[in-house]
Protein backbone atom coordinates (compact mmCIF):
# COMPACT_ATOMS: atom_id res chain seq x y z
CA UNK A 1 0.00 0.00 0.00
CA UNK A 2 1.34 3.42 -0.96
CA UNK A 3 1.72 5.74 2.08
CA UNK A 4 1.40 9.49 2.04
CA UNK A 5 5.11 9.73 2.98
CA UNK A 6 6.25 7.55 0.08
CA UNK A 7 3.91 9.42 -2.28
CA UNK A 8 5.40 12.74 -1.24
CA UNK A 9 8.90 11.38 -1.84
CA UNK A 10 8.01 10.11 -5.32
CA UNK A 11 9.68 11.99 -8.14
CA UNK A 12 8.07 12.07 -11.58
CA UNK A 13 9.31 12.64 -15.07
CA UNK A 14 7.37 13.00 -18.29
CA UNK A 15 6.35 9.77 -19.92
CA UNK A 16 6.32 8.98 -23.63
CA UNK A 17 3.79 11.21 -25.32
CA UNK A 18 3.16 13.33 -28.38
CA UNK A 19 1.70 16.80 -27.98
CA UNK A 20 -0.55 18.35 -30.62
CA UNK A 21 -3.05 21.17 -31.01
CA UNK A 22 -6.48 20.98 -32.61
CA UNK A 23 -9.28 23.54 -32.70
CA UNK A 24 -7.45 25.71 -30.17
CA UNK A 25 -7.29 22.82 -27.68
CA UNK A 26 -4.14 21.15 -26.41
CA UNK A 27 -3.99 17.35 -26.60
CA UNK A 28 -1.47 14.65 -25.81
CA UNK A 29 -1.24 11.21 -27.35
CA UNK A 30 -0.10 8.74 -24.68
CA UNK A 31 2.09 6.21 -26.45
CA UNK A 32 2.02 3.40 -23.90
CA UNK A 33 -1.78 3.45 -23.75
CA UNK A 34 -2.63 4.48 -27.32
CA UNK A 35 -4.90 7.07 -25.67
CA UNK A 36 -5.68 10.72 -26.32
CA UNK A 37 -6.09 13.28 -23.53
CA UNK A 38 -7.41 16.81 -23.87
CA UNK A 39 -5.50 19.05 -21.45
CA UNK A 40 -5.82 22.66 -20.44
CA UNK A 41 -2.91 25.07 -20.86
CA UNK A 42 -1.85 24.64 -17.25
CA UNK A 43 -1.54 20.87 -17.47
CA UNK A 44 0.42 21.17 -20.71
CA UNK A 45 2.77 23.70 -19.13
CA UNK A 46 3.44 21.34 -16.24
CA UNK A 47 4.08 18.45 -18.61
CA UNK A 48 6.61 20.60 -20.41
CA UNK A 49 8.29 21.37 -17.10
CA UNK A 50 8.48 17.63 -16.44
CA UNK A 51 10.20 17.24 -19.77
CA UNK A 52 13.00 19.46 -18.50
CA UNK A 53 13.38 18.15 -14.94
CA UNK A 54 11.93 15.68 -12.49
CA UNK A 55 9.39 16.95 -9.98
CA UNK A 56 8.23 15.57 -6.67
CA UNK A 57 4.59 14.78 -6.07
CA UNK A 58 4.21 17.90 -3.98
CA UNK A 59 5.90 20.08 -6.59
CA UNK A 60 3.66 18.66 -9.28
CA UNK A 61 0.51 19.35 -7.25
CA UNK A 62 1.71 22.86 -6.45
CA UNK A 63 2.51 23.60 -10.10
CA UNK A 64 -0.96 22.49 -11.20
CA UNK A 65 -2.60 24.54 -8.46
CA UNK A 66 -0.53 27.53 -9.54
CA UNK A 67 -1.93 27.08 -13.06
CA UNK A 68 -5.52 27.17 -11.83
CA UNK A 69 -6.37 23.59 -10.81
CA UNK A 70 -8.11 22.82 -7.53
CA UNK A 71 -5.95 20.58 -5.34
CA UNK A 72 -8.40 17.67 -5.66
CA UNK A 73 -8.44 18.06 -9.46
CA UNK A 74 -4.65 18.15 -9.50
CA UNK A 75 -4.45 14.90 -7.52
CA UNK A 76 -7.00 13.29 -9.85
CA UNK A 77 -5.11 14.40 -12.96
CA UNK A 78 -1.81 13.09 -11.58
CA UNK A 79 -3.44 9.75 -10.81
CA UNK A 80 -4.84 9.54 -14.35
CA UNK A 81 -1.51 10.45 -15.94
CA UNK A 82 0.30 7.91 -13.77
CA UNK A 83 -2.19 5.22 -14.80
CA UNK A 84 -1.66 5.81 -18.54
CA UNK A 85 2.09 6.48 -18.07
CA UNK A 86 1.83 10.10 -19.13
CA UNK A 87 4.07 10.64 -16.10
CA UNK A 88 6.37 7.95 -14.74
CA UNK A 89 8.47 7.34 -11.66
CA UNK A 90 11.18 4.83 -10.82
CA UNK A 91 9.55 4.47 -7.40
CA UNK A 92 6.40 2.99 -8.96
CA UNK A 93 6.48 -0.51 -10.41
CA UNK A 94 6.25 0.16 -14.15
CA UNK A 95 3.59 -1.37 -16.34
CA UNK A 96 5.02 -2.62 -19.62
CA UNK A 97 4.79 0.06 -22.28
CA UNK A 98 4.82 -2.61 -24.98
CA UNK A 99 1.60 -4.37 -25.98
CA UNK A 100 1.65 -8.05 -25.13
CA UNK A 101 1.23 -10.72 -27.76
CA UNK A 102 -2.11 -12.49 -28.07
CA UNK A 103 -2.15 -16.04 -26.65
CA UNK A 104 -1.07 -18.99 -28.79
CA UNK A 105 -4.69 -20.11 -29.11
CA UNK A 106 -5.91 -16.69 -30.27
CA UNK A 107 -9.08 -17.46 -32.27
CA UNK A 108 -9.24 -16.78 -35.98
CA UNK A 109 -11.54 -14.07 -37.22
CA UNK A 110 -10.96 -14.09 -40.96
CA UNK A 111 -9.55 -16.07 -43.86
CA UNK A 112 -8.40 -14.70 -47.20
CA UNK A 113 -9.15 -17.41 -49.75
CA UNK A 114 -6.95 -17.09 -52.81
CA UNK A 115 -9.33 -19.05 -54.99
CA UNK A 116 -7.00 -18.75 -57.97
CA UNK A 117 -3.43 -17.67 -58.56
CA UNK A 118 -4.26 -16.83 -62.17
CA UNK A 119 -4.93 -13.35 -63.50
CA UNK A 120 -6.17 -12.03 -66.83
CA UNK A 121 -4.08 -8.87 -66.49
CA UNK A 122 -0.34 -8.20 -66.45
CA UNK A 123 0.00 -5.20 -64.14
CA UNK A 124 3.62 -4.20 -64.27
CA UNK A 125 3.95 -3.68 -60.50
CA UNK A 126 2.12 -6.81 -59.31
CA UNK A 127 3.58 -7.85 -55.93
CA UNK A 128 2.41 -11.41 -56.44
CA UNK A 129 3.97 -12.24 -59.79
CA UNK A 130 5.91 -9.10 -60.75
CA UNK A 131 9.60 -8.27 -60.45
CA UNK A 132 9.54 -8.43 -56.64
CA UNK A 133 7.46 -11.59 -56.39
CA UNK A 134 8.04 -14.03 -53.55
CA UNK A 135 5.35 -16.48 -54.68
CA UNK A 136 6.50 -19.87 -55.98
CA UNK A 137 3.39 -21.18 -57.77
CA UNK A 138 5.15 -23.58 -60.13
CA UNK A 139 3.65 -27.07 -59.97
CA UNK A 140 0.83 -25.96 -57.67
CA UNK A 141 -2.92 -25.85 -58.42
CA UNK A 142 -4.00 -22.80 -60.37
CA UNK A 143 -7.55 -22.88 -59.08
CA UNK A 144 -8.87 -23.81 -55.65
CA UNK A 145 -11.17 -26.84 -55.65
CA UNK A 146 -14.50 -27.04 -53.84
CA UNK A 147 -12.99 -29.67 -51.53
CA UNK A 148 -10.20 -27.30 -50.46
CA UNK A 149 -12.60 -24.39 -50.16
CA UNK A 150 -15.07 -26.23 -47.91
CA UNK A 151 -12.19 -27.55 -45.81
CA UNK A 152 -11.07 -23.91 -45.43
CA UNK A 153 -14.53 -22.88 -44.23
CA UNK A 154 -14.57 -25.76 -41.74
CA UNK A 155 -11.10 -24.76 -40.57
CA UNK A 156 -12.18 -21.14 -40.03
CA UNK A 157 -15.25 -22.13 -38.02
CA UNK A 158 -13.29 -24.61 -35.93
CA UNK A 159 -10.45 -22.17 -35.20
CA UNK A 160 -12.66 -19.18 -34.37
CA UNK A 161 -14.15 -20.52 -31.16
CA UNK A 162 -15.89 -17.85 -29.13
CA UNK A 163 -16.44 -15.46 -32.03
CA UNK A 164 -20.06 -14.84 -32.94
CA UNK A 165 -19.15 -13.71 -36.45
CA UNK A 166 -16.31 -14.47 -38.85
CA UNK A 167 -15.31 -13.23 -42.28
CA UNK A 168 -14.07 -14.60 -45.59
CA UNK A 169 -12.35 -12.44 -48.20
CA UNK A 170 -12.02 -13.86 -51.71
CA UNK A 171 -8.80 -12.99 -53.46
CA UNK A 172 -6.58 -13.95 -56.40
CA UNK A 173 -4.98 -13.63 -58.98
CA UNK A 174 -8.18 -12.26 -60.35
CA UNK A 175 -10.88 -13.49 -58.00
CA UNK A 176 -13.71 -13.58 -60.54
CA UNK A 177 -11.85 -16.09 -62.71
CA UNK A 178 -13.18 -18.64 -60.22
CA UNK A 179 -16.61 -17.13 -59.62
CA UNK A 180 -18.39 -20.49 -59.78
CA UNK A 181 -16.42 -21.65 -56.74
CA UNK A 182 -16.96 -18.33 -54.96
CA UNK A 183 -20.72 -18.72 -55.27
CA UNK A 184 -20.61 -22.27 -53.92
CA UNK A 185 -18.43 -21.22 -50.97
CA UNK A 186 -20.84 -18.45 -49.97
CA UNK A 187 -23.72 -20.91 -49.90
CA UNK A 188 -21.77 -23.57 -47.98
CA UNK A 189 -20.28 -21.14 -45.47
CA UNK A 190 -23.66 -19.55 -44.72
CA UNK A 191 -25.19 -22.98 -44.07
CA UNK A 192 -22.36 -24.09 -41.78
CA UNK A 193 -22.28 -20.83 -39.81
CA UNK A 194 -26.06 -20.80 -39.41
CA UNK A 195 -25.99 -24.37 -38.09
CA UNK A 196 -23.73 -23.10 -35.30
CA UNK A 197 -25.85 -20.01 -34.65
CA UNK A 198 -23.10 -17.73 -35.92
CA UNK A 199 -22.78 -15.02 -38.53
CA UNK A 200 -20.42 -14.86 -41.48
CA UNK A 201 -19.60 -12.01 -43.83
CA UNK A 202 -17.91 -11.89 -47.22
CA UNK A 203 -15.87 -9.52 -49.32
CA UNK A 204 -13.71 -9.73 -52.41
CA UNK A 205 -11.06 -7.86 -54.33
CA UNK A 206 -11.27 -7.69 -58.12
CA UNK A 207 -9.87 -5.82 -61.10
CA UNK A 208 -13.49 -5.52 -62.35
CA UNK A 209 -12.75 -6.73 -65.89
CA UNK A 210 -14.93 -9.85 -65.52
CA UNK A 211 -17.96 -8.27 -63.89
CA UNK A 212 -21.25 -9.29 -65.52
CA UNK A 213 -24.88 -8.50 -64.73
CA UNK A 214 -25.20 -11.95 -63.13
CA UNK A 215 -22.14 -11.47 -60.94
CA UNK A 216 -23.16 -7.96 -59.94
CA UNK A 217 -26.62 -9.18 -58.93
CA UNK A 218 -25.10 -12.00 -56.86
CA UNK A 219 -22.73 -9.64 -55.06
CA UNK A 220 -25.50 -7.18 -54.30
CA UNK A 221 -28.08 -9.77 -53.24
CA UNK A 222 -25.59 -11.47 -50.91
CA UNK A 223 -24.25 -8.21 -49.44
CA UNK A 224 -20.68 -9.02 -50.41
CA UNK A 225 -18.23 -6.17 -49.92
CA UNK A 226 -16.29 -5.24 -53.04
CA UNK A 227 -12.87 -3.62 -53.33
CA UNK A 228 -11.77 -2.73 -56.84
CA UNK A 229 -8.08 -2.41 -57.65
CA UNK A 230 -8.03 0.71 -59.82
CA UNK A 231 -5.55 3.52 -60.28
CA UNK A 232 -7.69 6.40 -61.50
CA UNK A 233 -8.76 8.07 -64.75
CA UNK A 234 -7.83 6.52 -68.13
CA UNK A 235 -4.31 7.91 -68.49
CA UNK A 236 -3.27 6.72 -65.02
CA UNK A 237 -5.21 3.45 -64.96
CA UNK A 238 -3.77 2.44 -68.31
CA UNK A 239 -0.17 3.26 -67.43
CA UNK A 240 0.48 0.05 -65.50
CA UNK A 241 -2.83 -1.85 -65.18
CA UNK A 242 -2.68 -3.53 -68.57
CA UNK A 243 -3.75 -6.83 -70.12
CA UNK A 244 -1.46 -9.55 -71.44
CA UNK A 245 -1.00 -7.62 -74.69
CA UNK A 246 -0.09 -4.40 -72.91
CA UNK A 247 -3.41 -2.69 -73.56
CA UNK A 248 -5.03 -0.41 -71.00
CA UNK A 249 -8.07 -1.60 -69.08
CA UNK A 250 -10.04 1.54 -68.26
CA UNK A 251 -12.39 1.30 -71.24
CA UNK A 252 -13.27 -2.28 -70.24
CA UNK A 253 -14.04 -1.69 -66.60
CA UNK A 254 -15.64 1.77 -66.63
CA UNK A 255 -19.14 0.69 -67.80
CA UNK A 256 -19.02 -2.40 -65.59
CA UNK A 257 -18.17 -0.30 -62.54
CA UNK A 258 -21.03 2.09 -63.17
CA UNK A 259 -23.42 -0.89 -63.20
CA UNK A 260 -21.88 -2.33 -60.03
CA UNK A 261 -22.09 0.95 -58.12
CA UNK A 262 -25.65 1.61 -59.28
CA UNK A 263 -26.88 -1.89 -58.36
CA UNK A 264 -24.89 -2.73 -55.22
CA UNK A 265 -26.17 -0.56 -52.36
CA UNK A 266 -25.98 -2.96 -49.40
CA UNK A 267 -22.24 -2.50 -48.79
CA UNK A 268 -19.70 0.20 -49.48
CA UNK A 269 -17.88 -0.18 -52.80
CA UNK A 270 -14.23 0.73 -52.31
CA UNK A 271 -11.45 1.58 -54.73
CA UNK A 272 -7.91 0.70 -53.76
CA UNK A 273 -5.27 2.72 -55.60
CA UNK A 274 -1.65 1.63 -55.90
CA UNK A 275 0.60 4.66 -56.14
CA UNK A 276 3.62 4.25 -58.41
CA UNK A 277 6.06 6.47 -60.27
CA UNK A 278 3.88 8.60 -62.53
CA UNK A 279 0.71 7.71 -60.63
CA UNK A 280 0.88 10.12 -57.70
CA UNK A 281 -1.81 12.65 -58.59
CA UNK A 282 -3.79 11.72 -55.48
CA UNK A 283 -6.38 14.48 -55.59
CA UNK A 284 -7.21 14.00 -59.27
CA UNK A 285 -7.47 10.24 -58.78
CA UNK A 286 -9.73 10.70 -55.78
CA UNK A 287 -11.99 13.16 -57.58
CA UNK A 288 -12.43 10.81 -60.51
CA UNK A 289 -13.07 7.65 -58.51
CA UNK A 290 -15.29 9.25 -55.86
CA UNK A 291 -17.08 12.01 -57.73
CA UNK A 292 -17.13 10.81 -61.35
CA UNK A 293 -17.53 7.05 -60.89
CA UNK A 294 -19.26 7.10 -57.51
CA UNK A 295 -17.14 4.85 -55.28
CA UNK A 296 -18.11 5.07 -51.61
CA UNK A 297 -14.52 4.96 -50.36
CA UNK A 298 -11.13 5.48 -52.00
CA UNK A 299 -7.89 4.37 -50.36
CA UNK A 300 -4.28 4.78 -51.46
CA UNK A 301 -1.13 2.76 -50.83
CA UNK A 302 2.40 3.15 -52.23
CA UNK A 303 3.60 0.23 -54.32
CA UNK A 304 5.42 -2.59 -52.54
CA UNK A 305 8.94 -2.48 -53.94
CA UNK A 306 12.54 -3.19 -53.03
CA UNK A 307 13.24 0.37 -54.11
CA UNK A 308 15.12 -0.53 -57.27
CA UNK A 309 12.15 -0.94 -59.61
CA UNK A 310 11.34 1.68 -62.24
CA UNK A 311 7.84 2.05 -60.80
CA UNK A 312 9.10 2.85 -57.26
CA UNK A 313 8.16 6.32 -56.01
CA UNK A 314 11.02 8.76 -55.44
CA UNK A 315 11.19 10.68 -52.15
CA UNK A 316 10.16 14.06 -53.64
CA UNK A 317 7.05 12.44 -55.10
CA UNK A 318 6.24 10.89 -51.71
CA UNK A 319 6.40 14.40 -50.25
CA UNK A 320 3.88 15.48 -52.88
CA UNK A 321 1.69 12.51 -51.99
CA UNK A 322 1.71 13.56 -48.32
CA UNK A 323 0.78 17.13 -49.27
CA UNK A 324 -2.19 15.82 -51.25
CA UNK A 325 -3.16 13.43 -48.45
CA UNK A 326 -3.26 16.46 -46.16
CA UNK A 327 -5.47 18.32 -48.63
CA UNK A 328 -7.98 15.47 -48.66
CA UNK A 329 -7.65 15.15 -44.88
CA UNK A 330 -8.73 18.79 -44.55
CA UNK A 331 -11.79 17.92 -46.62
CA UNK A 332 -12.49 14.89 -44.42
CA UNK A 333 -12.42 17.16 -41.37
CA UNK A 334 -14.70 19.75 -42.97
CA UNK A 335 -17.20 17.01 -43.81
CA UNK A 336 -17.02 15.54 -40.29
CA UNK A 337 -17.66 18.91 -38.66
CA UNK A 338 -20.86 19.11 -40.72
CA UNK A 339 -21.76 15.54 -39.72
CA UNK A 340 -21.12 14.14 -43.19
CA UNK A 341 -19.04 11.20 -44.36
CA UNK A 342 -16.07 11.70 -46.64
CA UNK A 343 -14.72 8.93 -48.83
CA UNK A 344 -10.98 9.20 -48.11
CA UNK A 345 -10.44 5.88 -46.37
CA UNK A 346 -6.83 6.58 -45.35
CA UNK A 347 -8.24 9.02 -42.79
CA UNK A 348 -11.27 6.89 -41.93
CA UNK A 349 -9.16 3.84 -41.08
CA UNK A 350 -6.78 5.78 -38.82
CA UNK A 351 -9.59 7.64 -37.05
CA UNK A 352 -11.30 4.30 -36.46
CA UNK A 353 -8.16 2.97 -34.78
CA UNK A 354 -7.80 6.10 -32.66
CA UNK A 355 -11.40 5.74 -31.47
CA UNK A 356 -10.67 2.13 -30.47
CA UNK A 357 -7.50 3.16 -28.63
CA UNK A 358 -5.49 0.70 -30.72
CA UNK A 359 -2.05 -0.18 -29.34
CA UNK A 360 -0.67 -2.78 -31.72
CA UNK A 361 1.67 -5.61 -30.90
CA UNK A 362 1.87 -6.32 -34.66
CA UNK A 363 1.22 -4.18 -37.74
CA UNK A 364 -1.94 -6.10 -38.71
CA UNK A 365 -3.81 -9.32 -38.08
CA UNK A 366 -1.53 -11.44 -40.27
CA UNK A 367 -0.84 -14.72 -38.50
CA UNK A 368 -3.14 -13.70 -35.64
CA UNK A 369 -6.83 -13.29 -36.35
CA UNK A 370 -6.24 -13.63 -40.07
CA UNK A 371 -4.62 -16.22 -42.33
CA UNK A 372 -4.29 -16.58 -46.08
CA UNK A 373 -5.15 -19.80 -47.92
CA UNK A 374 -3.58 -20.67 -51.25
CA UNK A 375 -5.38 -22.62 -54.01
CA UNK A 376 -3.63 -25.76 -52.71
CA UNK A 377 -4.84 -25.17 -49.15
CA UNK A 378 -1.50 -24.02 -47.76
CA UNK A 379 -1.82 -21.48 -44.95
CA UNK A 380 0.19 -18.26 -44.94
CA UNK A 381 0.29 -15.19 -42.68
CA UNK A 382 -1.87 -13.26 -45.16
CA UNK A 383 -2.78 -13.10 -48.84
CA UNK A 384 0.47 -11.33 -49.72
CA UNK A 385 2.45 -14.44 -48.80
CA UNK A 386 0.23 -16.89 -50.65
CA UNK A 387 2.11 -19.61 -52.55
CA UNK A 388 5.43 -18.50 -51.03
CA UNK A 389 7.09 -21.71 -49.83
CA UNK A 390 9.27 -19.86 -47.33
CA UNK A 391 6.22 -18.48 -45.50
CA UNK A 392 3.88 -21.47 -45.28
CA UNK A 393 2.32 -21.84 -41.83
CA UNK A 394 0.53 -25.15 -42.33
CA UNK A 395 -2.42 -26.52 -44.30
CA UNK A 396 -6.18 -26.34 -43.87
CA UNK A 397 -6.32 -30.13 -43.57
CA UNK A 398 -3.71 -30.36 -40.80
CA UNK A 399 -3.92 -26.96 -39.14
CA UNK A 400 -1.39 -24.30 -38.20
CA UNK A 401 2.25 -25.17 -37.60
CA UNK A 402 2.53 -23.60 -34.14
CA UNK A 403 6.32 -23.26 -34.24
CA UNK A 404 6.34 -21.46 -37.58
CA UNK A 405 3.52 -19.18 -36.53
CA UNK A 406 5.27 -18.38 -33.24
CA UNK A 407 8.49 -17.56 -35.08
CA UNK A 408 6.67 -15.26 -37.52
CA UNK A 409 4.87 -13.44 -34.72
CA UNK A 410 7.93 -13.18 -32.47
CA UNK A 411 9.96 -11.52 -35.21
CA UNK A 412 7.07 -9.25 -36.18
CA UNK A 413 6.32 -8.01 -32.66
CA UNK A 414 6.89 -4.30 -32.27
CA UNK A 415 9.22 -4.87 -29.30
CA UNK A 416 11.56 -6.90 -31.55
CA UNK A 417 12.09 -3.89 -33.83
CA UNK A 418 14.61 -1.77 -31.97
CA UNK A 419 14.05 1.19 -34.30
CA UNK A 420 10.43 1.36 -33.09
CA UNK A 421 11.28 1.55 -29.38
CA UNK A 422 11.46 5.36 -29.27
CA UNK A 423 8.87 6.15 -31.97
CA UNK A 424 5.70 7.78 -30.64
CA UNK A 425 3.66 6.51 -33.61
CA UNK A 426 4.32 2.81 -32.97
CA UNK A 427 0.89 2.03 -31.38
CA UNK A 428 -0.72 2.51 -34.80
CA UNK A 429 2.17 1.38 -37.02
CA UNK A 430 4.09 -1.32 -35.12
CA UNK A 431 6.81 -1.13 -37.76
CA UNK A 432 4.67 -1.48 -40.88
CA UNK A 433 3.63 -4.23 -43.30
CA UNK A 434 5.38 -7.61 -42.91
CA UNK A 435 5.34 -8.17 -46.67
CA UNK A 436 6.71 -4.74 -47.49
CA UNK A 437 9.52 -5.37 -45.00
CA UNK A 438 10.36 -8.72 -46.55
CA UNK A 439 10.46 -7.35 -50.10
CA UNK A 440 12.52 -4.33 -49.05
CA UNK A 441 14.77 -5.83 -46.36
CA UNK A 442 14.42 -9.61 -46.68
CA UNK A 443 12.99 -9.89 -43.16
CA UNK A 444 9.30 -9.83 -42.15
CA UNK A 445 10.35 -8.54 -38.74
CA UNK A 446 12.21 -5.49 -40.04
CA UNK A 447 10.76 -2.03 -39.47
CA UNK A 448 9.85 -0.22 -42.67
CA UNK A 449 12.35 2.56 -42.05
CA UNK A 450 11.85 4.19 -45.45
CA UNK A 451 8.31 5.21 -44.38
CA UNK A 452 8.96 6.27 -40.76
CA UNK A 453 8.98 10.06 -41.18
CA UNK A 454 6.05 9.82 -43.57
CA UNK A 455 4.01 7.75 -41.09
CA UNK A 456 4.75 10.08 -38.20
CA UNK A 457 3.63 13.11 -40.20
CA UNK A 458 0.48 11.36 -41.38
CA UNK A 459 -0.36 10.11 -37.88
CA UNK A 460 0.04 13.63 -36.53
CA UNK A 461 -2.40 14.86 -39.20
CA UNK A 462 -4.99 12.26 -38.21
CA UNK A 463 -4.54 13.06 -34.51
CA UNK A 464 -5.27 16.70 -35.23
CA UNK A 465 -8.39 15.72 -37.15
CA UNK A 466 -9.52 13.51 -34.28
CA UNK A 467 -8.91 16.30 -31.77
CA UNK A 468 -10.78 18.89 -33.85
CA UNK A 469 -13.82 16.63 -34.28
CA UNK A 470 -13.74 15.62 -30.60
CA UNK A 471 -13.75 19.30 -29.62
CA UNK A 472 -16.28 20.59 -32.15
CA UNK A 473 -18.58 17.72 -33.13
CA UNK A 474 -18.02 14.73 -30.80
CA UNK A 475 -21.30 13.13 -31.84
CA UNK A 476 -19.82 12.43 -35.24
CA UNK A 477 -17.12 10.25 -33.68
CA UNK A 478 -19.79 8.24 -31.85
CA UNK A 479 -21.78 7.67 -35.04
CA UNK A 480 -18.60 7.00 -36.98
CA UNK A 481 -17.58 4.29 -34.48
CA UNK A 482 -21.02 2.70 -34.74
CA UNK A 483 -20.86 2.62 -38.53
CA UNK A 484 -17.35 1.15 -38.47
CA UNK A 485 -18.53 -1.61 -36.14
CA UNK A 486 -21.34 -2.52 -38.53
CA UNK A 487 -19.26 -2.39 -41.73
Amino acid sequence: MTTMTSMAATRYRRGELHEFQAAGQAFVYLVSAGAIFALDDGACAVLRQLGEREMSHGELVAALVEHGHARSDAEELIAELRYVRGIVSDAVTPVSAQPTSPPADFPLQALVLNITNQCNLACTYCYEFGADKIATPEGKPKYMTLETATASVDFLLAQSAGRQAVHITFFGGETLMNFKLLRSVVEYAREQAAAQGRGIGFSLTTNATLLTDEIIAFLADNEIGVTVSMDGPPDLQDLRRVDKRGRGTYRIIEPKLRKLIARHKSRAITARVTLTDGVTDVVRIYRHLKDDLGFDEVGFAPVTSNGDQAYAIADPDMDSVLDQFNQLADEWLAYALRGRRHGFSNVSETIGELIQGVNKSHPCGAGLGLLGVSPSGDLSPCHRFTDADTHTLGHVSSGVDAAKREDFLARGHVSAKYECATCWARPLCAGGCHHEAFVRYGDTGHANLHYCDWIRQWTDTCLRIYGAVAAQNPQFLEHFAERKALS
